[in-house]
């Protein structure tokens, strides 16, 4: 259980992550699967739907057709007997047949014989001679009829039947009965195929298309109309698009076809498009969530890191300035007890209390500076100074510090002159001590460092060479950002601010330079190597001097010029 619970603490932000990720997971394959579906039945749905708008239309034209004739052919027997049918000239239903051509009757009242007369669509009126296409159609469509009469043989039913042999005069018509169902006549229209292809069946389809598709979506369907012989009769648009189309016959012209294409796309294609928009619409809020999640837990582990790197600051300088502090207070009482042997002793303790002081005081500098950096008030005073001064001078001052921990300096010049350079002497001096500072703390059991000047590519160089613990690869970019500390287990039982570099950085930036570092991994050392422009057309070189006191200090410290 407390494997767990340390597991859990330490990586909580993964656990938070997954914890979300996977419902969120589930959930975007639950709704692959609904849409899966939803593709299937919205193709099924879509097709049923033109199919529903088609017979939407033929219902509209059969059902005008068939109320048209059975209000005008509704004739008695009693209209179509001896004198009455050769003078009457209104016969038929007060409705106007609109969509005919003319209007007929046929009798059958002579045995053997039967008698044909033609009106006007509104029924009111003969026609004397109707044209021979239309009176043969009329006495075909009558036989059967005619024959039923003949044999005396009751009908059943009186509704309306079509009669289509003859495709440009197709005949509605319905038989006259007497009381005893025999059949003595019959009432017929002839149907106007202009009349309607040019106006009835335009209007039938417009009026069924809000019916079924919305005004943005009627843009999208084509509807054409083709007769027997192939033929386009009429389209609500220019056809084009998808060839597969969706199609039921004309009642009362069955052999002209009513059909519906989709002008862009299938509704296969459609419910395709449909199904990746909406599924690439789920991914897209998926991942902008968990992107928006990572990021929010990214921030937080940031604020946790950088909570974490403060405190361990404020553990850190409490030690390093408790470590001088104390040095200074024991030494400090010695001298008031009055337990020192001679003035060579004094001297030595006045040495102490001085480098603990300079410690103290460096370390005191660092944390103003980095207040001042985090609100911009970080000002700098350039000035032509000569490098190899500023670095012998910063030397001299960390001499005692590099005397008690027993550490060697082999100081190396370049055959040349140095150029002048425009810089902040003091600022220099506090980056160099720093770098010092970092190679006597992490140099282990080397006692051994290098510092070299030289001048290259317009830039004097200041390079500080350790032998110590080294700086893994992957971590030489990030050494730099404030607070930050390599995680080797060496550099854990070494106490620091965590600023030094991130000082040593700003303040080179703000000479227009750069600081770089070189180190080949663990137990190699490290080399950082601060790049400072050189003034050289804009003024002369500075003497550098051919040699430099030596620093006071035992045989286990040198200080040498080399050139």
């Amino acid at each position: 259980m407390k494997r767990l619970r340390t597991f859990f603490r330490r990586h909580v932000l993964w656990v938070v992550f997954f914890a979300v990720a996977i419902p969120l997971a589930s959930i975007l394959a639950l709704q692959y699967r609904s849409l899966s579906k939803l593709e299937k039945t919205s193709t099924v749905a879509e097709k049923v739907w033109m199919k529903n708008y088609l017979g939407d239309v033929t219902k509209e034209v059969k059902y005008y057709y068939r109320t048209t004739a059975e209000q005008v052919l509704n004739v008695p027997a009693a209209a179509i007997t001896g004198e009455r049918l050769r003078n009457s000239r209104h016969l038929f239903g007060k409705c106007e047949a609109k969509g005919a051509k003319s209007l007929f009757i046929v009798s059958f009242a002579s045995p053997g014989e039967s008698e044909i007369f033609f009106y006007k669509p509104s029924g009111r009126g003969k026609i004397i001679e109707p044209p021979l296409a239309e009176l043969r159609a009329a006495n075909v469509a009558a036989a059967p009829l005619k024959m039923l009469s003949e044999e005396r043989t009751p009908v059943q039913t009186t509704t309306v039947t079509t009669d289509e042999r003859d495709l440009e005069n197709r005949i509605i018509m319905k038989p006259i009965t007497d009381d005893s169902s025999q059949v003595v006549g019959v009432a017929g229209m002839i149907i106007d195929n202009r009349y309607f292809r040019e106006h009835y069946l335009p209007r039938a389809i417009q009026n069924s298309l809000p019916k079924f598709f919305p005004d943005d979506a009627q843009d999208n369907v084509i509807v054409t109309v083709h007769d027997g012989a192939g033929q386009l009769v009429l389209a609500t648009q220019p056809v084009k698009g998808q060839d597969n189309e969706t199609w039921m016959p004309v009642p009362y012209f069955q052999d002209w076809r009513i059909a519906i294409r989709s002008r862009d796309m299938t509704p296969e294609q459609w419910a395709h498009w449909n199904f990746n928009f909406n599924l690439a619409l789920s991914v897209a809020l998926t991942v902008v969530l968990l992107g928006g999640i990572a990021l929010a837990l990214r921030t937080v582990s940031h604020e946790l890191r950088l909570s974490q790197m403060k405190t361990d600051f404020v553990s850190n300088v409490s030690h390093e300035l408790r470590t001088p502090l104390s040095s200074i207070r024991v030494f400090g009482e010695f001298l008031k007890l009055g337990r020192v042997a001679g003035p060579e002793k004094v001297r030595e303790y006045g040495e102490y209390v001085e480098t603990e002081s300079r410690r103290l005081t460096q370390l005191i500098d660092n944390i103003l500076d980095f207040s001042k950096i985090e609100s911009d008030r970080k000002t700098y005073q350039f000035e032509r100074a000569d490098v190899a001064e500023v670095v012998g001078a910063t030397l001299k001052t960390f001499d005692v510090q590099l005397k008690q921990h027993g550490f060697g300096v082999d100081l190396r010049l370049p055959p040349g002159r140095l150029p002048v350079a425009v810089i902040d002497s003091e600022s220099i001096a506090q980056a160099l001590m720093n770098l010092l500072d970092n190679a006597v703390k992490y140099s282990g059991e080397s006692k051994e460092i290098t510092v070299r000047l030289g001048h290259r590519a317009g830039f004097i160089t200041i390079a500080v060479t350790d032998r110590g613990i080294g700086i893994a690869r992957e971590e030489q970019g990030k050494i730099f950002e404030k607070f930050y500390r390599v995680g080797t287990g060496l550099v854990h039982d070494v106490k620091g601010s965590g600023l030094g570099l991130a000082l040593v950085e700003h303040i080179v930036k703000a000479h227009r330079g750069r600081v770089t570092v070189e180190s080949e991994g663990s137990g190699r050392g490290s080399t950082f190597t601060i790049h400072l422009p050189a003034t050289e057309g804009l003024g002369g070189h500075a003497e550098t001097p051919q040699s430099a006191p030596i620093l006071s200090g035992d045989s286990t410290f040198r200080f040498d010029l080399k050139r």
